[in-house]
């Protein structure tokens, strides 16, 4: 019998609540059948021999792993985790390949969602919301120092992470390349900007790409989009939270596509 809880205990954070495998051969089989694991905690200084079993396990996969005491650990569960708790996602990822391939054999105008470095799930779930309404085909979240789907996500999305798409990827450069070959435009949001929502074409095959709450969209990723676009403001607080800002460039795509 595997070592699952779908419970929430009361010791960690609400952004971290979902359902959890803990005890090394129970998370070694979920890695081998492929559930869709957010994170997976490694107790430091755990026992070596089994350290060694997980290690092997895990070779050439591309978890988010963290190394954290065993006291974060037993805020996950009281129970014989023997140094191992892995965060299992409710939903499964899925591949972004396949779903731009699958748009444009349908004859539709793609419209992604990528996310860079968002951290808060009620954001996500906000974000995911306004995605589902407003026609965005697939969301992109990067799978270290990123939100996750989690129980809390999806509830405060409404149910829509459980029916948009959401693929989670070690490399969301790489992404945008892929994106880019298939001749999708990248549109990122930050105040430095020129140009504002309503000067970028949406009605052309496009990416949005958001980024986190506190620094916005990394240098890194800045620098491999061609549009950049900043929401006019009149009032005198500099910013707006990154899922308003996002609902708004998504309504204006959805706008102009209409």
């Amino acid at each position: 019998m595997s070592n699952y809880s779908g419970r929430r205990n009361g010791g960690y954070n609400k952004e971290d609540a979902q359902d959890i495998i803990y005890g090394v051969r129970a998370v070694i089989e979920a890695v081998k059948d492929q559930r869709p694991i957010n994170k997976i905690f490694i107790q430091k200084g755990m026992n070596k021999e089994l350290f060694y079993e997980l290690k092997d396990a895990l070779a050439d996969k591309k978890y988010n792993l963290q190394f954290v005491p065993q006291q974060k650990l037993n805020k996950f569960t009281r129970k014989n985790h023997q140094g191992v708790v892995a965060q299992i996602s409710p939903v499964p990822y899925q591949k972004i390949e396949p779903i731009v391939e699958k748009i444009y054999e349908e004859g539709d105008i793609p419209m992604i969602l990528l996310l860079d470095g968002l951290t808060d799930v009620r954001n996500f779930g906000a974000i995911a919301r306004t995605a589902e309404c407003h026609g965005v085909n697939a969301i992109v979240i990067p799978n270290k120092d990123s939100v996750s789907i989690t129980s809390d996500a999806i509830k405060t999305s409404a149910g829509a992470l459980g029916r948009i798409p959401v693929c989670q990827t070690h490399d969301i450069s790489a992404v945008i390349h892929y994106l880019k070959e298939f001749g999708i435009q990248m549109v990122a949001a930050t105040e430095k900007a020129q140009k504002t929502t309503t000067q970028i074409d949406f009605t052309l095959p496009t990416a949005i790409v958001m980024g986190s709450e506190d620094k916005g969209v990394s240098n890194k990723i800045l620098g491999l989009c061609e549009e950049k676009c900043k929401i006019p403001m009149t009032g005198t607080i500099a910013s707006l939270n990154v899922s308003v800002a996002a609902g708004i460039l998504m309504y204006e795509a959805l706008r102009q596509r209409l």
